[in-house]
């Protein structure tokens, strides 16, 4: 997992640094603006915006380095007479020491004119306090204009762009559209994730001298490394016996496409379970599956039960692992199922609120999605909150994990469905290698459901974007399992 640091989260991985180990921040800065200046090409025009805190530190830093390698280069402020302090006091002063000087514009826009090559937005880092105000404002919405019309130039934000607030997925305001960002250390939340993500342009990480690992409430989910290796001589039965109680009257589809997704996904038996009136439908378009009619038992034998696509919503007594589709829980159930181990439910935003008790759907902002299902997944349970950069979290850890992959073509019916066999065939693979002495934890099994999450989304990514159909789905997932795993390709 990759972690996503908020500005609290980051300083603190700073001061652990500085005080702990003893390295001075200014050479943290040093390294930062040295890291950043790599970005912008030789014998380009370099205009820096240097706001008053430690990320004009980072800028004058720069400056300085880039006057050094003979570029020519402006330093424009905030005000007309300057006042730094700590780190960036001692930048100026290094700074002025070259001969360098400031410039100031009381209207942004007749300097923004006049700019070409490249831009160093070194305004406001971990610091920002959003709205902005005054002069950071005005330079703020004259370079998104600016942008947004076609620019003359280029800008590089020193660890993000100004505007953005680095502890959220949001953007409130104005901010600048960066061409490039130098991340310092580690990414924080803006930079992994849409849409404040999508202002930071090219994201490279410049690293810096601190040992150890930060913090992060937020963690991305990255691709899986060999999501289905295993020894050559497996049999089925090592692999897991997914149950899916699923598929009614005129709802037989979300039957096949949970077994789909749970075949393609690498379990060794599946056993679909519909009514008895659509039993011969199932059976007919999933050879692979064995397909008995519901006699209100689950079967011996069983890995993992799925229950609830295709309009069922009785959920049968079992004791082991169970996914549930959020269509089979009825308001309020959310909190309760939370708090049973070993389970997995899947709503998208619309049926988080029902099972939850809220009074409307999630709203569309990430932000609001990862505040509310952190609130709620306190217990054993696991959650997979469906949607664009679907969030995982529960399994008695506080962390999220949030997936990137996918796109708009999964806003189709079904998909939830075909996702919700591959997280159950994921669980019944954990499930059988615990049975068989390992050591797995409710950590190994969040993050096999947050494999299954990134997937989902990296098989449609991998047919291209564009609408598809639920069951192009199972094929461009083989062929992506295979690719991941260094076995044979398509020829």
């Amino acid at each position: 997992m990759i972690p996503l640091l908020t500005a609290d989260e980051m300083r603190a991985f700073e001061k652990m640094a500085i005080e702990g180990w003893g390295i001075p921040s200014i050479v943290l800065q040093e390294h930062a603006a040295a890291g950043a200046l790599k970005l912008i090409p030789e014998g380009t025009p370099i205009y820096v915006l240097a706001g008053p805190g430690n990320n004009g530190g980072d800028a004058l830093a720069l400056a300085r380095l880039a006057r050094l390698r003979n570029e020519q280069v402006e330093v424009w402020t905030l005000d007309p007479e300057p006042k730094w302090q700590g780190d960036a006091a001692l930048q100026a002063k290094l700074w002025e020491g070259l001969g360098g000087t400031y410039r100031y514009a009381a209207q942004p826009r007749d300097a923004v004119a006049t700019f070409d090559g490249w831009v160093v937005d070194g305004l406001f880092g971990l610091g920002t306090r959003l709205p902005l105000r005054g002069p950071a404002e005005s330079w703020v919405s004259v370079m998104h204009e600016t942008m947004i019309k076609g620019a003359a130039f280029q800008v590089l934000a020193l660890d993000m762009p100004t505007g953005l607030d680095p502890s959220s997925t949001d953007v409130a305001g104005p901010a600048i559209q960066a061409t490039r960002t130098a991340c310092f250390g580690h990414l924080k939340v803006c930079h992994g994730l849409r849409p404040a993500k999508s202002l930071c342009g090219e994201i490279t990480l410049i690293p810096l001298p601190i040992l150890g690992q930060p913090q992060a409430s937020i963690q991305l989910i990255e691709r899986p490394d060999r999501p289905f290796a295993g020894p050559w001589d497996t049999h089925k039965r090592d692999l897991g016996h997914v149950a899916i109680r699923a598929g009614s009257l005129g709802m037989s589809g979300a039957a096949v496409l949970a077994a789909l997704g749970a075949l393609r996904m690498g379990a060794g038996l599946v056993t679909v379970l519909p009514d008895a009136e659509v039993r011969g439908e199932v059976a007919v378009q999933v050879p692979e599956a064995m397909v008995r009619a519901w006699d209100g038992k689950v079967p011996d034998g069983i890995d993992v039960l799925l229950v609830g696509p295709g309009g069922i919503t009785d959920i049968p007594e079992w004791n082991g692992p169970l996914v549930l589709d959020a269509s089979a829980l009825k308001p309020g159930e959310g909190r309760r199922w939370m708090e049973r181990p070993e389970t997995v439910i899947t709503p998208h935003p619309g049926e988080f609120a029902r099972l939850f008790g809220q009074g409307k759907a999630l709203s569309h902002l990430t932000s609001e999605r990862l505040s509310r299902a952190r609130k709620v997944a306190s217990g054993p349970g696991i959650l997979a909150l469906k949607g664009a950069q679907s969030v995982v979290a529960g399994g008695n850890l506080s962390t999220l994990l949030v997936n990137t992959t996918g796109h708009r073509g999964l806003s189709t019916g079904g998909t939830g469905d075909f996702l919700a066999g591959m997280i159950a065939a994921k669980v019944g693979i954990w499930k059988k290698e615990k049975w068989q002495g390992a050591q797995l934890d409710l950590e190994r099994l969040r993050r096999s459901v947050a494999e299954a999450v990134w997937l989902h989304g990296a098989a449609a990514d991998h047919l291209g974007p564009g609408p598809l159909l639920v069951r192009e789905l199972g094929a461009s997932l083989t062929e992506l399992l295979r690719g991941l795993n260094g076995e044979c390709k398509r020829g």
